[in-house]
């Protein structure tokens, strides 16, 4: 290996020397997640333009709905949950892939009977999201009104 590769073993997902961070710090629309930056934010990771993250949802927990303009890939890693993805609602299970294109609104819940966790692939450079404002804002997002009654704002 090169002096900058490296293995970061898990511990139950958790990464020793790797810290637990509250989801975000701010708004609330948001419930009962946390998250780890396991690779691409250490200064001898510079070299790496991306970063890998894991999330973990407790039981009723959810994440921010957002949209934002750079795509990433989740990778369900622990328990089953479900997804807003778009206009679409899909319940989610272990080992399964998303790809979330630029610009779609989105939102991880943890509403299948546990708690719900997914690795999170992004660029590290990146956009910030974007949350609707208000009940009106939340229609122009999510046109299917069966959809946009399972979000949360």
């Amino acid at each position: 290996m090169t002096d900058q590769s490296k293995i970061i073993r898990s511990e139950q997902f958790t990464w020793p020397g790797i810290k637990r961070k509250e989801y975000k710090t701010e708004g609330s629309g948001f419930k009962g997640i946390v998250r780890y930056v396991i690779l691409g934010e250490q200064e001898d990771e510079q070299a790496l333009n991306m970063q890998t993250r894991y999330f973990e949802i407790e039981q009723g927990g959810y994440s921010s709905l957002e949209r934002h303009q750079h795509p990433h890939t989740v990778v369900i890693a622990k328990g089953a949950g479900s997804l807003i993805l778009g206009n679409e609602y899909r319940n989610l299970n272990f080992m399964d892939t998303v790809y979330i294109a630029p610009g779609l609104v989105h939102q991880f819940h943890a509403d299948r009977g546990s708690s719900f966790g997914f690795l999170c692939v992004v660029d590290r450079d990146r956009d910030r999201p974007e949350i609707p404002e208000n009940e009106e804002a939340l229609k122009q997002w999510i046109t299917d009104p069966d959809v946009r009654k399972r979000a949360r704002i």
